[in-house]
């Protein structure tokens, strides 16, 4: 039986920077977060700064890819928590921009394989975890169909209507799946794409995340 007692737990993947990490910050003040990402020093200074602000987490340096170990982490988080308040899907691969006629062969694969598998594979894991009540949040970036961003933007418009067709099956049954719109932040991921762009105008990660969760009402 699970305890009352029992903190809110948030599950973030795509955790170590970004929107991820400001994600992971902000529920940090009312969740345990679990934080999986690839680099364990970006998961490290995310833990220093959630502990610094009274909040605690657990970090799992690990590839969404790895079917295998994103299991054995959904299997743990039964065992000790019993359960999901909220799962935040931030992970992303952000292939280089290219003409369709000229894909690079490997960064299809992996691009379809973290934004479109992984997820499949992700969803049928953490629903039971989530059960009726929990959220899921999924983060759109309506890119598809510009030029040159035939990888990124077809493996995430995948992913997006994945979870749109998850939204439509759990209206009634739960959990409760939203699909949110970020404004243009100044990441890693958004700096791949636009070199030299002007940052100044783009949003806070912290800020752009306050406003998101607060969307759920």
């Amino acid at each position: 039986m699970t305890d009352t007692t029992s903190p809110k737990i948030a599950l973030i993947t795509g955790a170590s920077r970004g929107l991820g990490a400001a994600l992971a910050e902000d529920l940090a003040k009312t969740h345990h977060i679990v934080a999986v990402g690839r680099t364990t020093g970006a998961l490290e200074e995310l833990d220093d700064r959630i502990q610094a602000a009274g909040g605690q987490a657990t970090l799992a340096p690990m590839d969404i890819t790895n079917t295998d170990a994103m299991a054995q982490l959904c299997r743990s988080i039964h065992d000790r928590w019993g359960m999901l308040d909220i799962w935040a899907h931030t992970a992303i691969h952000a292939a280089p921009l290219t003409p369709a006629a000229h894909l690079d062969a490997k960064d299809w694969t992996k691009s379809v394989t973290c934004n479109v598998t992984a997820t499949g594979q992700l969803i049928p894991f953490i629903s039971p975890l989530l059960g009726a009540e929990g959220t899921a949040l999924f983060f759109d970036d309506p890119q598809a169909g510009a030029k040159f961003f035939g990888a990124y933007g077809a493996s995430k418009s995948a992913q997006i209507a994945l979870a749109r067709s998850w939204q439509s099956e759990t209206v009634r049954t739960g959990p409760h799946v939203h699909i949110l719109t970020p404004n243009p932040m100044p990441t890693a991921t958004r700096a791949r794409f636009f070199p030299g762009e002007d940052r100044t105008p783009l949003a806070n990660p912290k800020d752009e995340a306050r406003r998101l969760l607060n969307e759920l009402g």
